[in-house]
């Protein structure tokens, strides 16, 4: 059973998408577009530029985002205008007509590339996920699990614990999808804040994984990662029993630029949390830098098997996204038939098998 930890459904992103208005929405994709893996273009001749037209270096919270009447196109693209000139970033496959991903749309990519169950995730950008997600699940129990999400930042406000409750009690969302997004209400606090306690303990009450997409925020640099994974690294060791997932795995950026994995040891350390698992997933991010079948992140699936063992890796791919870069069942592939070091009972693990167990999942 071939299971994706880290695949999306969502609406078409010319609307609200579950947000209180459109504006928020694309406050929400403005802000991760700040910083892409995404091609950056000017419309009139192709020239690729960067993002920093979309924010102030000054302020990375939504108040240093740019006026540039940023909005959503056509073929994949989201359009901003600067200066007078119409610029584009291709963050969805060019196929996609319209930015959207309704669960048929996953299915017959499922399909296709031989993967039997997905694990929505979420983030902002997406939308407010929480009844799409469950409306995918509702309607096609054996192929997808939904996670939940909350305004991460605020998650001390009473109607943040409500909603968790409503999620997981009425809509049937089976985990946590935790964005660490604190840029829309700044940085003043982290994910183990003691005024979050309330927030955690619900959590680990209800027993729902927790897929955390830690940030490097609010600096963007290796520093703040490390100040990050460290308060994760306290909220693991506070909720010992608590199932963690890192979503997007270690940073190879910041721990792996020379090709091998290099972490300083209290990064090491709380990577190899007893109630941690990692996320194998390469190509979103580095695929367009990499050629399928990516030899540079098989030996950095290696480096992580030989650290921390098979049984600790989930392999995700972040459809429908990832197709900016490689086809669904590449993805697939590169694991599937290739890393070659990894023995026939140690990818069943890493494609499905801890997945399979983490969420209890019959096969």
């Amino acid at each position: 059973m071939i299971i994706d930890c880290h695949s999306h459904v969502f609406q078409d992103w010319h609307g609200a998408c579950g947000h209180t208005s459109v504006e928020v929405h694309l406050k929400y994709i403005q802000k991760n577009l700040t910083r892409p893996a995404a091609e950056v273009f000017r419309v009139r001749d192709g020239k690729r530029v960067n993002t920093a037209m979309l924010f102030s270096a000054s302020d990375n919270t939504w108040a240093g985002l740019n006026d540039v009447g940023f909005r959503v196109g056509h073929y994949g693209r989201l359009e901003f205008v600067h200066e007078g000139e119409e610029y584009a970033i291709q963050y969805m496959p060019v196929g996609m007509q319209t930015i959207q991903s309704p669960p048929e749309f996953m299915i017959a990519q499922m399909l296709y590339a031989g993967v039997d169950h997905c694990i929505l995730q979420a983030g902002g950008g997406y939308g407010a996920m929480n009844d799409y997600n469950a409306f995918a699940q509702s309607q096609y129990p054996e192929k997808f699990t939904g996670l939940l999400q909350i305004d991460e930042a605020v998650a001390d406000r009473e109607e943040v614990l409500a909603e968790v409750d409503r999620a997981h009690r009425k809509l049937g969302l089976k985990g946590l999808y935790y964005a660490h997004d604190f840029s829309r209400h700044g940085y003043a606090r982290n994910l183990d804040h003691d005024a979050f306690r309330p927030f955690w303990d619900k959590i680990a009450a209800l027993g729902l994984p927790a897929f955390v997409e830690l940030s490097a925020t609010p600096n963007y640099d290796k520093t703040s990662y490390i100040a990050n994974l460290m308060a994760l690294d306290r909220l693991m060791r506070r909720y010992s029993t608590l199932r963690f997932v890192l979503v997007m795995g270690p940073p190879v950026a910041y721990f792996a630029a020379a090709g091998r994995w290099d972490f300083p040891p209290e990064a090491l350390a709380a990577y190899k949390r007893d109630n941690l698992l990692i996320e194998i997933m390469f190509p979103i991010t580095w695929g367009g830098i990499w050629e399928y079948p990516y030899p540079e992140a098989q030996e950095l699936i290696r480096g992580m098997r030989d650290l921390f063992g098979a049984d600790k890796l989930l392999w995700g791919s972040d459809m429908p996204n990832l197709e900016r870069f490689c086809t669904y069942r590449q993805c697939v592939d590169y694991v599937r038939k290739h890393c070659p070091f990894l023995t026939a009972s140690e990818k069943d693990a890493v494609l499905g098998g801890n997945a399979e167990r983490l969420f209890h999942l019959r096969t």
